[in-house]
């Protein structure tokens, strides 16, 4: 990896949940962030306020992960504040459930065009424009390989995700950007939360072998390893960190 003054890290999705966990793990490995946020700049300057406070760099930047500008105006607003960027943390993604028979076509494209679209442009802007010796972490989850019923169009694009990272790690190798993908299992955060009874939270919890849910620092670790010097040989990985569910 080529030795910047101060490695830049982008992170979508980072203005609560995992993508906040992220970012300040980051920071705190003295990575400066772009902390991305489609909706709600408050929490976004939050999270940019607690990295600062730390002594870490981090700006707050605006844009909606499915649209095509999106990504591109997140490199910008990194090489405008840093220079430029070292990390993609493609975290961003959205999940609407239902059986493959009602999913509506509304549902089925703002999936697709989140949780794919956007990841195949951050791919995209990465492979243009990281810097040698960078580092991809895209997002995935462990219903990919799970099949169950109400997941199918989120868990399709998850498996997409998974293809291009093969592919694009193959691509990327020589220029010495890793290119990998995390795959969680059920996490305690806001969004999962939100909606399950007490009855079905038992249930998931009973099923993984640690007997608890993961927590955001369960899997900001992993991202800090992968975004860091020693994951350097680790590339076109699929990491399903879930406690041993699957």
């Amino acid at each position: 990896m080529e030795d910047h003054q101060q490695r830049v890290a982008i992170v979508t999705g980072a203005s609560k949940g995992i993508g906040a966990a992220i970012a300040r793990r980051l920071a705190t490995d003295g990575i400066a962030v772009v902390v991305n946020y489609s909706r709600g700049r408050e929490a976004a300057d939050e999270v940019v306020r607690s990295i600062e406070a730390a002594g870490g760099k981090a700006v707050a930047a605006g844009a909606d992960i499915g649209s095509p500008d999106g990504i591109p105006s997140l490199f910008q607003a990194a090489e405008e504040a840093f220079g430029g960027a070292d990390i993609l943390v493609n975290n961003a993604g959205i999940m609407s459930l239902a059986p493959i028979a009602d999913v509506t076509d509304e549902q089925f494209e703002t999936m697709v065009s989140v949780n794919l679209g956007g990841v195949f442009r951050g791919l995209r802007e990465g492979a243009r424009r990281l810097r040698q010796g960078g580092r991809i972490i895209s997002f995935s989850s462990s219903v990919v390989g799970m099949y169950q019923p109400n997941y199918g169009v989120y868990a399709a694009t998850k498996a997409a995700v998974e293809a291009m990272t093969h592919v694009l790690a193959k691509e990327l190798g020589p220029r010495g950007i890793t290119v990998n993908v995390v795959a969680p299992g059920p996490v305690e955060t806001d969004l999962f939360m939100t909606g399950k009874s007490e009855a079905q939270l038992k249930a998931i919890i009973g099923a993984n072998p640690f007997g608890r849910l993961g927590q955001p620092d369960d899997i900001s670790g992993l991202v800090s390893f992968l975004a860091g010097p020693d994951s350097g040989w680790v590339s076109g990985q699929v990491i399903r960190a879930n406690g041993g569910i699957l």
